[in-house]
């Protein structure tokens, strides 16, 4: 493994199996992988929804699978200073999010402290807003 401690955040407003992806390959770059589920708070304050899934349940769901070494909650969007907070060496983040303005901001505030970015596959025809949309209609 390359990398020491691996850090990822996400929304993580309703848990699916992009998410678990995600984890699951992260954990294969790293011996300790922290996963930041994001507080029902912030998920309202970002995404102006209210979350389905409450927080404390979230990080419980997170916290059993194999591959997540710690969790603890996310009650920022500012990466680098989460990151740096977790003495983490590489944040994951789903390959979506590649060449975006937003990320490619975030990559270089991370390099200027010695923290890589990995990107990771995403997962298609999955995702929170699409499992929102289908209880919507049901």
């Amino acid at each position: 493994m390359k990398y020491k401690v691996g850090y990822t955040a996400g929304v993580y407003d309703m848990f699916h199996v992009g998410h678990l992806n995600v984890i699951r390959n992260a954990k294969a770059h790293c011996q300790h992988l922290i996963v930041a589920v994001s507080t029902d708070e912030l998920v309202q304050e970002y995404k102006h929804k209210t979350p389905i899934i409450p927080y404390c349940n979230r990080a419980e769901i997170v916290s059993a699978i194999r591959y997540v070494d710690e969790v603890i909650p996310q009650t920022s969007m500012d990466k680098k200073r989460a990151a740096m907070a977790n003495h983490a060496d590489v944040m994951f983040v789903g390959d979506d999010w590649k060449g975006t303005d937003k990320w490619n901001n975030i990559e270089k505030e991370l390099a200027e402290v010695g923290i890589d970015v990995v990107y990771l596959p995403h997962t298609d025809g999955i995702s929170s807003t699409m499992l929102r949309e289908i209880i919507k209609e049901k």
